[in-house]
Formats: structure tokens, sequence, C-alpha cells
């Protein structure tokens, strides 16, 4: 591969663009317990707002429970409030010492809401994977003089773009299997 600064750049970026979409992915409920699922939830605490995951520690009880301990229990009321407005559609429990969240089994119309949210994301990735690969498309084309080399390097541009766009399909299809699994 030509070591192009633009094609470099854009390698970059596209890595971003999946570990993003890998991330949001994590965030999913798929009918098991994971901290994922709650740690981005804003919680106002300390007069500000907060991550779940910066005031509480987070770890799983079982398969279908989220156990939170937060550091200081005199936010337990601020942490409870956040989970139940954070519309996981889960039990919240407080019981004075820890919160449990306790996840519900996953309907097949759950699941397959969720396989929509997943196809939307991938496209949303897709899409950004798209801009970013014809912004440095045009770069290669007005900058670079010499013909060969500027077919070679949209050849390579062309190239890593297909080869994220099958990462993306493989992660969708990877995330659809374990929604749909029982």
């Amino acid at each position: 591969m030509p070591t192009d600064p633009r094609l470099t750049q854009f390698q970059q970026s596209a890595e971003k663009v999946f570990s993003h979409l890998l991330t949001e992915f994590s965030r999913l409920q798929t009918g098991r317990a994971s901290a994922a699922v709650v740690e981005h939830i804003s919680v106002d605490a300390y007069g500000q707002r907060q991550q779940l995951k910066a005031v509480a520690g987070i770890s799983i009880g079982d398969s279908k429970t989220i156990v939170i301990q937060p550091w200081d229990r005199s936010i337990m009321g601020d942490i409870e409030r956040a989970l139940q407005a954070g519309d996981l559609g889960a039990s919240v429990q407080n019981d004075g010492v820890v919160i449990r969240v306790i996840l519900p089994s996953m309907t097949q119309e759950r699941r397959q809401t969720l396989v929509k949210v997943v196809a939307k994301l991938s496209e949303e990735a897709k899409i950004s994977l798209r801009q970013q690969r014809q912004t440095v498309h045009d770069k290669i084309k007005s900058e670079e003089k010499d013909e060969d080399q500027r077919f070679t390097l949209l050849e390579f541009l062309d190239k890593a773009t297909k080869d994220m766009n099958t990462k993306i399909d493989d992660g969708k299809k990877q995330k659809e299997e374990e929604l749909m699994k029982v």
C-alpha cells in the first residue's frame, strides 16, 4: 500500500467510524445484562451531569441483573431517577446499599425493533464512510498530477472502503444474530 498521508488519514477515520459503531452496538440491550447498557446514562450528581460509570461501580449480578454500587450513598436517589428516566424498559430496585436493574426477557417484537436499529446504525456508519471517501477522492483527483499515481491511490482508496464496508456488514450480521438468539 502506498504511504500517502491522505490514505493513512482515511484509514484512521474509517477505523474511528467502525469503533463508534461497535460502541453503539454494545449499548443495545441484547437480553443479557451488560454494563454498556447503563454506563453512558447521565446522572445529576454534585450539581452537574456525569456519566453513571463516573459515580458508581457497575457489575453484573446474573444474566438479567445489573448491579450498581454508588461510591457515595447520598446520590442513590439521583442514580435511581436517572435509570428510570433512561428508558431501559427495565425494573429498577434500590435497597439502600446497591441499585439493581433487572432486565426483562426480550420479546420477539423488541428483538425485531433492535434489528432495525442495528441496520440504521450500520447504514449511518456506511454513509459517514462514503462521505470521508468522497472527500479523500476529491483531494487525490485535484492534487495528484501524475495519472498513474492518482489511479493507484484511488484504487487503494476503493479497496480500503470496500474492506471497511465488509467489516461493517460483518459486525451488523453478528449483532443481528446475537439479538435474535433466544
